[in-house]
């Protein structure tokens, strides 16, 4: 009997500690389910003619939202909007611009007209060693990729903060080369890493005006831009990257959509995008305490 008690005292002091900090992220989350409904709201996507971009058009179409696309090729677009009215009956709003123009993106945004989920998606991506790389091809990565990114938000919010009473998201799509560095990817990798820092301090800035940032970090993606991509890099890189796997470009869009949402700040895509959120979480917002938890108690594990 004495032995039995200890034994349960010792199962008691062991479990305590790991109770404590559940009860404590309990507090400190202090859970408030959030839900962002896509049905009858405008969904607005960059990058929106092919591949991930197509596949989300596509799908918050199926949800019946009024969706709206820009991207630079106004003849992929009308492809796109094409194909998306033919498979869902939804009609799709198209805009020819250039991400890096701030004007053009401004005046592809008023026309449109109010958002209330917007989806900044469009990216590039040249693989080469940094050393190998001209300067203008890193420009051009950081231009699109995170400048890009400035220009369409900053040319979105006004009209977001003054949007319904329901709920509204800004979601960046990322890459897991956003969320560790991958040889090969140095300038790439540093454009996506850029998206972190601005997503976590927008999240801070928007809050109060009931919109919520969602940083979505995809795999290799079955796509045009991958195909093109697969004949440049280097062979490591490659090595690397399979690692991961490739997904469909309508798995993420559907991984996407579950995260926003959900308001999640982190959305990973498969499960090794969900082993390095817990790895790389740090000071990212945690609307989960069991996913904080998790991040505090695994963190050093999946980092190994």
């Amino acid at each position: 009997m004495a032995y039995f008690n200890l034994s349960f005292l010792a199962l008691l002091l062991l479990l305590l500690p790991p109770l404590a900090l559940l009860l404590i992220l309990y507090l400190i989350v202090r859970p408030r389910p959030v839900k962002i409904p896509i049905k009858n709201r405008h969904v607005f996507i960059t990058g929106g003619s092919s591949g991930i971009g197509l596949a989300l058009a596509h799908h918050a179409a199926s949800e019946g939202a009024r969706v709206s696309i820009l991207a630079r090729s106004i003849d992929k677009l009308k492809e796109a909007k094409n194909y998306i009215q033919l498979s869902t009956g939804i009609d799709v709003s198209i805009f020819s611009a250039d991400v890096r123009d701030y004007d053009a993106v401004s005046k592809a945004v008023e026309e449109a007209g109010p958002i209330d989920v917007l989806i900044v998606n469009q990216g590039v991506f040249v693989p080469e060693e940094l050393e190998k790389q001209g300067l203008d091809e890193v420009k051009f990565m950081v231009d699109v990729n995170l400048i890009g990114s400035f220009n369409m938000i900053k040319a979105a919010l006004p009209k977001m903060k003054k949007g319904d009473s329901m709920p509204r998201s800004i979601a960046l799509m990322s890459s897991q080369a956003g969320q560790v560095g991958i040889y090969g990817y140095t300038a790439y990798s540093a454009s996506k890493f850029g998206l972190r820092g601005l997503a976590e301090a927008l999240q801070q800035e928007v809050i109060s005006h009931d919109i919520h940032v969602s940083l979505i970090f995809p795999p290799d993606t079955d796509t045009p831009g991958l195909t093109e991509e697969t004949k440049k890099r280097p062979q490591l890189t490659s090595i690397i990257a399979e690692s991961s796997g490739v997904m469909k470009a309508e798995e993420v869009a559907k991984k996407a959509f579950e995260g926003i949402k959900s308001a999640s700040f982190i959305v990973p895509c498969n499960l090794e995008g969900v082993l390095l959120s817990i790895a790389t979480a740090g000071m990212s917002p945690q609307r989960s305490f069991v996913m904080a938890f998790v991040e505090v108690v695994a963190a050093g594990l999946c980092s190994v």
